[in-house]
């Protein structure tokens, strides 16, 4: 502060004067803005990037008299945490680990918040949804028969204020709760894909490195944290992890369970529909696909039921069967892609082999049901081995051998407890549409739902630890195209 007259005089305000080197202010110098775009997707930004790249962009300027290029932009989103680098960009350091996180949003199930009764005109206070349990998140979804206290609240649904879709807001969540996981702390680095439509995309792939410290949390501890699960709730998506490598997406055998997978059907209680005993058989059915009971002693129960019915069944049977929405396509397109396809089915032989059939699969393995010659009867006994859960997993390991296949390159799907050990041997194994106690086995929930699946073989209890990879609940079997990393444009590609 200076004197003036003995009047004190404050300083000037400081100016941003033009730069004697450029001729430029200083904001000019070392920023470059561009006015927003409206309607912008999720990939607008990163797609918009090329503008570096551009004519423009290769205007030198001049500096003392020398040429330097323009520094290269810089686009970033007020209030985003995490720099999105194209997907064309790797993140982190070459040699940290990389995952890969598929995102799906559940469109076939969008969520609406409880409108409140004064804020329609067309609400009824008689309509008010009670208490209830989403599918896959209890052994029961019965409130009556819950075993345990009331469960906690669902957590708030965020995904009908942003959009039904995965958006940006759900994409930058999901980032900070990978951070929150990191101890000690490391910034994460991440690259996304929009694998189903740039602007409104339902499925995403999120690469992501490094992944917390395998001395804090596992890989198999990640899949299955509380965070990971209350953020799958609260966006209404599903999260299928994985470690990036060349072999997560060439794989080069898949096999599939044939009852309520590659098939919407349960053979056997098809079958039991000839003889009145449907209710029966469907009830062992459903605890044996729960790993209530075990499978093979289950089985030859349900099959003694089937005594008597008429041995053309599986001719009349082959009109009421309905493919899983997606199993054609999906096998059209693996095959396409040089891959090697089996059914393993606890189901039986003859439709086995007619479904291999239709779907071009090469190899077939299931139960043979004894027919009788005179009266050409089931006599409600099998032959030959059982194909139960651990036959299914050592048929794999033996197919993957024959074809000199490690079984990092092995895609296994199923539904049935009875399906775990082989979607756990596979290099990625995928509970497709499964069972509730599957679900539980595959993403464990907080404790409150905690359930531990029980088997009794020969009179003693023992618990089953054999863990699928992912869980996919969707309406078609196509959607395992994408885990595998393959967009809608390649997808569509393999078909045509």
């Amino acid at each position: 502060m200076s004197i003036e007259n003995g009047v004190p005089i404050r300083a000037g305000r400081p100016l941003l004067r033009h730069s004697s080197m450029t001729g430029g202010s200083y904001i000019q110098d070392h920023q470059d803005y561009r006015p927003m775009q409206k309607d912008q997707g999720i990939d607008s930004v990163l797609e918009n990037s090329q503008y570096a790249l551009s004519s423009d962009s290769d205007k030198l300027q001049s500096v003392n008299g020398s040429s330097v290029g323009r520094s290269p932009s810089r686009i970033k989103d007020s209030g985003i945490v995490h720099t999105m680098s194209h997907h064309n960009c790797q993140p982190g350091p070459e040699r940290a680990e990389k995952v890969v996180a598929t995102l799906f949003y559940k469109s076939a199930n969008p969520r609406h918040p409880h409108l409140h009764p004064d804020s329609s005109h067309e609400s009824n206070l008689n309509k008010l949804p009670g208490p209830s349990l989403s599918a896959g998140a209890a052994p029961t979804v019965n409130m009556e028969n819950y075993p345990l206290e009331p469960p906690a609240p669902e957590p708030e649904p965020l995904d009908h204020l942003y959009g039904p879709y995965i958006t940006q807001i759900c994409l930058t969540y999901f980032l900070q709760t990978l951070t929150e996981l990191q101890h000690p702390f490391q910034r994460i680095t991440s690259s996304h894909r929009c694998l189903d439509s740039q602007d409104h995309p339902r499925v995403m792939e999120v690469t992501f490195s490094p992944p917390p410290s395998p001395e804090y949390l596992t890989f198999d501890d990640l899949r299955r944290h509380e965070s990971i699960w209350r953020f799958e709730r609260e966006w209404n998506v599903e999260v299928v992890l994985q470690k990036e490598s060349v072999f997560r997406k060439h794989k080069r055998l898949a096999v599939f369970d044939m009852d309520s997978t590659l098939i919407q059907q349960e053979v056997i209680d098809e079958i039991a529909k000839f003889l009145g005993v449907e209710k029966e058989v469907s009830a062992i059915t459903s605890r044996a696909m729960n790993g209530e009971l075990d499978f093979t002693a289950s089985l030859n129960a349900r099959v003694a039921l089937l005594k008597g019915v008429p041995g053309d069944v599986f001719e009349q049977l082959k009109s009421v069967i309905t493919i899983t929405p997606g199993a054609r396509e999906l096998c059209k397109a693996l095959k396409r892609l040089g891959f090697k396809m089996a059914v393993l089915s606890g189901g039986f032989t003859p439709l086995a082999e007619w479904l291999a059939g239709q779907l071009g699969l090469d190899y077939c393995h299931a139960n043979n049901l004894v027919v009788d010659p005179i009266t050409s009867t089931l006599t409600g006994t099998l032959t030959g081995p059982i194909v139960n859960a651990e036959r299914k997993a050592t048929l794999l390991a033996d197919i993957a051998a024959r074809e000199d296949i490690p079984l990092r390159q092995v895609l296994a799907v199923g539904d049935g407890a009875n399906d775990l050990p082989m979607m756990a041997k596979a290099g990625l194994g995928v509970a497709f549409n499964a069972k509730t106690l599957v679900q539980l086995e595959v993403s464990t929930p907080p404790v409150s739902y905690l359930v531990l699946m029980e088997i009794r073989r020969n009179g003693v209890l023992i618990f089953c630890r054999e863990k699928a990879p992912s869980r996919l609940n969707s309406e078609s079997l196509l959607d395992i195209l994408y885990i595998l990393g393959f967009t809608k444009e390649e997808q569509d590609a393999l078909l045509a």
